[in-house]
């Protein structure tokens, strides 16, 4: 009985602390936990992008009543749709806990309270951009390219020199502005748009000769946008290569996680693999000299 005693005291004091009302014995919780994250909204993963949402970089066709035009980025259809469901699934968030909300390309970097967790609409990474946002490790990198109309002179361009007679253009905000002015240094201002759908119609329109995008797009603009363009050629890196990044609240503690999904999505293939499905198409266009 004396036996049975001892081992029924020893038994009591084996009984975790936690029980007996004492400190918390567990370990303490994941950093990147989906309780965690630093988010707009408990629960929810907000994602922005420009719109319209264009291939090759969403895809689906646009729902009806959807404010999203051209394409559908709750699909998960299209490079950065499936990118970004991948980056969710991995930080714990079923696609019903995932939102969308559209925010114009150029204030998705500006400085200022952000409607989003994290935005991705082919943002690239720069040193003046890092000053006001935070951003993400590559998710994929990029080359610049021209698209002009078939049969007009620029489309016989072979080198960038070449292209320094013909009145160039882009987006407002975009690293194609950039690589025109310190690059190419064209005889006459490059025309700036506010949107890339703006652009394209200036290009459709002949009030520009060649419109640079980054390559990927330019699929799209040559297949549906404007059928009678072509890709003149890719431009050539210069300086650090070109890369994409998701664009957060400056400081915001969810960059760190959301880098440790992309690490996994890369060194798992996945990155690679949605590369290949979405991107491939856009191969095959000579480098410009």
């Amino acid at each position: 009985m004396r036996l049975a005693a001892a081992l029924a005291v020893l038994g009591a004091l084996a009984i975790p602390a936690t029980v007996l009302g004492g400190p918390e014995a567990s370990h303490a919780p994941d950093a990147c936990g989906k309780a965690s994250l630093n988010l707009l909204e408990d629960g929810r993963l907000t994602i922005g992008t420009d719109n319209p949402a264009f291939p090759p970089w969403f895809d689906g066709k646009e729902k009806q009543g959807s404010k999203f035009k051209v394409s559908d980025p709750t699909s998960g259809k299209g490079y950065e749709s499936a990118v970004a469901y991948g980056v969710a699934r991995r930080l714990g968030f079923a696609r019903s806990e995932v939102a969308w909300t559209a925010v114009p390309f150029n204030r998705s970097f500006a400085p200022g309270k952000k409607p989003f967790d994290f935005y991705m609409a082919q943002v690239s990474y720069r040193p003046e951009r890092a000053k006001a946002v935070s951003f993400s490790a590559s998710y994929y990198f990029v080359n610049q390219a021209v698209v002009g109309i078939k049969g007009t002179p620029i489309t016989r361009a072979k080198t960038v020199a070449a292209l320094r007679g013909y009145k160039l253009g882009v987006q407002i905000g975009t690293t194609s502005y950039q690589y025109i002015v310190k690059y190419v240094k064209p005889g006459s201002t490059p025309a700036v748009f506010d949107s890339n759908a703006d652009a394209v119609a200036a290009l459709k329109n002949k009030q520009i000769d060649g419109l640079v995008v980054d390559f990927p797009s330019t699929g799209y603009i040559t297949a549906v946008q404007v059928p009678t363009s072509t890709v003149v050629g890719r431009l050539p890196t210069k300086g650090v290569k070109e890369r994409f990044g998701l664009v957060f609240q400056k400081g915001n503690s969810l960059v760190a996680c959301v880098n440790g999904a992309l690490a996994k999505m890369r060194s798992d293939g996945t990155l690679k693999r949605l590369e290949q499905r979405w991107l491939a198409q856009a191969g095959g266009a000579p480098i410009l000299k």
